[in-house]
């Protein structure tokens, strides 16, 4: 009888381990319920004669900067439809100030919001988690507190307020979140990303720190997450892994992008020489640890093979041998950084130009939204009906410190097909080239411009 109560036991021990596993596995799931991408209304375009106003009434610049802004526009791959800051539009950049900042961080926070919640049916009295990420503006009380007042949340919501962590910031945040959900158990996650342009537009003449100026435009996300299994049935995507690389030990993947002053007291950011090295190696350090997780095993043993036969037979001369990223991916959102940082990561990756295609058009029709900027991208491919239930998508971004973050989501939806923010646009895209060929059009004349700044003027004025 005592043999037979201790089997017994340990049986319903195990039973109970068992039981108890599957429920936290279960709710240790992350699911995407929705998204929202801004979109400015059409008073904030920046076209061409737009920022060729702005960039003439800059009296810091001269006639090489005058050329590079010509040059680096035309080829940066930006549109004719991209959003700025208000203060840029109305002639203030001079003189920011933080009502003007608050102003342009609550449309884009509230406004993804207002429509999150009212396209997702959710409460803002049912978040338990919110995660704000917007990383170049402080505000007391802090940016969670304007949604949690303006909302009228729990008080016993969880809030996490993510600074300084750049274009790789939403990523880090659905990360934080996953990890939070297994903690915290049948619970509702907001994030909202986005970035203030309105104190940080940079006013000076250092090359390195005025391309920041061309690529980044107005924009921002909110994402809806779950870990409710009750709502897989209602939600667009699952989380499968994100994998973090902080590469911030070395002192030149620190300084590659740096917030500072240039020498006349201007603010900005610097991008230095050695950037395309810290992003590179940030991308090869990251994917050591997510391809192995991510890639069939058939993939992984192919190359380990093909890698040791040219190792052997080439005394590694001739192309290096390459894993095949669609064989684990069926979509790639790359975060639009730029059309240099797009072309590199389609050569690594070995993607063709309708990979990159949802990355090239989210660049041009919106530009380098920050940390958003990847949803732009998945919104494109949506719109695109590209997405069908069971891919797989890898999303892919780059941040300041520096920074590579990905994760990898499979769509459960049997149809994500919502044009979101390309309703009035989708139609016209892809384009065929992304130069922006009517700026050079309308300012080659600065080719011809002399350095002496009496004739420049002269020039400009005419």
């Amino acid at each position: 009888m005592d043999l037979f109560m201790a089997i017994s036991l340990l049986f319903l021990c195990f039973i109970f381990f068992i039981y108890k596993s599957y429920l936290q596995k279960r709710n240790q799931n992350c699911y995407l319920l929705g998204y929202e991408c801004y979109k400015a209304s059409d008073d904030l375009k920046l076209d061409t004669e737009t920022c060729g106003k702005l960039i003439l009434r800059n009296k810091n610049l001269g006639s090489d900067q005058y050329k590079f802004l010509l040059r680096t526009m035309v080829n940066a791959g930006i549109g004719e439809e991209t959003y700025g800051p208000r203060n840029v539009i109305d002639g203030t950049e001079e003189t920011p100030n933080l009502s003007g900042s608050l102003s342009e961080v609550d449309d884009i926070v509230f406004g993804t919001l207002d429509k999150l919640f009212d396209n997702n049916g959710v409460s803002p009295s049912e978040i338990d988690i919110l995660v704000i990420t917007i990383s170049m503006i402080t505000s007391v009380p802090s940016l969670p507190a304007r949604v949690i007042n303006r909302y009228k949340m729990r008080d016993d919501v969880k809030v996490f307020n993510l600074s300084g962590m750049g274009c790789s910031a939403s990523v880090i945040a659905v990360d934080l979140v996953h990890h939070l959900f297994k903690t915290y158990m049948n619970s509702f996650a907001v994030i909202v990303s986005s970035e203030s342009l309105i104190p940080n537009w940079y006013r000076g003449n250092e090359r390195s720190m005025m391309l920041p100026n061309i690529l980044f435009r107005l924009g921002g996300c909110s994402l809806l997450l779950t870990n409710k299994s009750s709502m897989k049935h209602k939600s667009l995507m699952k989380l499968k892994l994100s994998v973090r690389f902080h590469g911030g030990a070395s002192d030149e993947a620190y300084q590659s992008c740096t917030r500072v002053e240039d020498s006349q007291g201007y603010c900005g950011f610097s991008l230095s020489k050695s950037l395309p090295q810290a992003a590179a190696k940030a991308v090869t350090m990251n994917f050591r640890v997510l391809l192995p997780k991510t890639l069939p095993l058939r993939e992984l043993v192919r190359y380990a093979t093909v890698s040791f036969l040219h190792s052997k037979t080439n005394n590694n001369k001739g192309k290096t041998p390459s894993l095949n990223m669609k064989s684990g991916f069926q979509h790639f959102c790359i975060h639009p950084g730029g059309r240099a940082v797009i072309d590199a990561m389609g050569r690594s990756l070995g993607l063709n130009e309708y990979d990159l295609e949802p990355t090239r058009m989210a660049l041009h029709r919106f530009g380098n939204t920050s940390a958003a900027g990847i949803w732009y991208v998945l919104s494109y491919m949506e719109a695109k009906k590209r997405l069908k239930k069971g891919d797989r998508i890898l999303m892919t971004s780059l941040g300041a410190g520096f920074k590579c973050n990905n994760c990898v989501w499979e769509v459960i939806k049997d149809a994500m097909d919502d044009v979101n923010v390309w309703k009035d646009c989708i139609s016209r895209y892809p384009v065929k080239s992304t130069a922006n060929t009517s700026f050079l059009e309308k300012y080659s004349w600065v080719n011809e411009l002399e350095p002496q700044p009496s004739k420049k003027m002269e020039k400009i004025k005419n």
